[in-house]
């Protein structure tokens, strides 16, 4: 089940792109995120409220709530950057680019997770970093 959300992610972060190239026409990069954000905010607690999963609040460790900040910290430098190359670049190259996060998400979660490398991630990986390369040069 797992691969289905993965796709509708990808589905729905293509069209991210597509949709932010258009909305940030004339429009501060950082203020495109900004609006960005509280659309997210509001449909992410829209989300949580209507499935009543709101009490998982009280059961937080410090550790959790640790990386979940670091993460959105992590989440929200990215949408800036993102949303400034976008304004600035080509969709068909910033997205890919973009893409090289799953590339190094392997390498980081070999090195921070301690996840075995395969040699299918690697080479996966590599043609990731290939594919990225002839796609904006």
């Amino acid at each position: 089940m797992w691969w289905i959300y993965a796709l509708l992610s990808a589905f729905f972060a293509s069209l991210t792109a597509i949709f932010a190239k258009i909305g940030i026409a004339n429009v501060n990069s950082n203020l495109a995120t900004a609006i960005r954000t509280v659309v997210i905010l509001v449909v992410a607690w829209g989300i949580v409220f209507s499935r009543s999963e709101q009490k998982g609040l009280a059961t937080l460790s410090k550790h959790n709530l640790l990386f979940l900040v670091i993460s959105g910290i992590a989440t929200g430098l990215s949408w800036v950057f993102y949303f400034k190359a976008m304004q600035v670049g080509k969709v068909s190259q910033v997205a890919p680019v973009d893409k090289l996060s799953v590339a190094l998400t392997i390498i980081l979660s070999v090195v921070f997770l301690k996840e075995v490398l395969t040699v299918k991630m690697v080479i996966g990986a590599l043609l990731i970093i290939a594919g990225t390369i002839v796609l904006i040069v």
